[in-house]
């Protein structure tokens, strides 16, 4: 049970906000926009087909953030349960994996040898690191650089997703001013492995961790979160999830839909 959450404080120390800065104000407004709306457009989907809340903030996140490790760092934060989290998991694998095998298609058709908005969609859009990588090599070396820097961007921002999330959700839930004090008191603090997250990265920013650290703690993070989402699948029922298809199926095809089309929407405004 606490595999993903170390694997959320691994992944700290393969980022730094040095990084980030290389894909200029241009790709920063890219993301921030793309993945406010992916949050704000997952939620009301969510809650227009019956969601509950949590499952409607968990694919928001996990889809605008980074899949699985959104999802495990945003749980616990809104009292998800293991039923929620892992439901939502596999619906953003299952997305993840589809978008990660068309994206590289529909952005030559619609960009050709323009590889910075080839980069910007496929780092944008999808969610995990994985799939990200994965996508980006069907382009080639440098477009896997290039969409790694977009999905870096997106990463940082976990810290703030799942504070923002929390509150959120407490003030959802708080049936009076008074309550809803006493909750914020009670838990405002971040978990401590978003915390963690954050404070590798800082670190990683300011001294620059040698390679094979990176490389190391980047292994063992992907490990960890594979293991973790194999023992969540074992207690996942997917005998309800079945029964659900057609919504779940509705739910996943209309977040990628809109995600998509926002991310192509955004770059051709912003001009890459």
């Amino acid at each position: 049970s606490k595999l993903l959450e170390f694997s959320v404080v691994l992944l700290g120390t393969t980022v730094t906000f040095q990084t980030i800065a290389q894909i200029g104000l241009q790709g920063v407004a890219f993301i921030l926009i793309q993945m406010s709306l992916t949050i704000i457009f997952a939620y009301l989907i969510g809650k227009k087909l019956a969601f509950s809340d949590n499952m409607s903030l968990l694919m928001a996140g996990g889809n605008a953030v980074c899949g699985s490790s959104a999802i495990a760092s945003i749980a616990p934060a809104i009292q998800a349960d293991e039923e929620e989290k892992g439901q939502i998991i596999t619906l953003v694998n299952l997305l993840g994996t589809v978008l990660m095998l068309t994206l590289p298609i529909l952005s030559g058709i619609l960009y050709g040898t323009n590889l910075l908005a080839r980069s910007a969609l496929i780092g944008g859009t999808l969610q995990s690191v994985g799939q990200v990588v994965a996508s980006a090599n069907m382009v080639n070396e440098n477009a896997v650089q290039l969409a790694m820097l977009f999905k870096i961007m997106r990463i940082v921002l976990l810290v703030a997703v799942v504070y923002l999330f929390g509150r959120f959700k407490q003030s959802k839930t708080a049936e009076s001013e008074a309550e809803l004090v006493k909750v914020t008191k009670k838990s405002s603090a971040l978990p401590w492995y978003v915390v963690g997250f954050f404070i590798a990265c800082v670190f990683n920013s300011l001294i620059h961790f040698p390679v094979v650290i990176s490389e190391t703690a980047h292994f063992f993070s992907s490990w960890f979160e594979i293991t973790a989402l194999a023992a969540i699948g074992l207690r996942l029922d997917f005998k309800k999830f079945f029964q659900e298809g057609k919504r779940f199926l509705i739910y996943g095809l209309s977040v990628g839909t809109v995600q998509v089309v926002l991310a192509i929407l955004l770059l051709a405004l912003l001009q890459f």
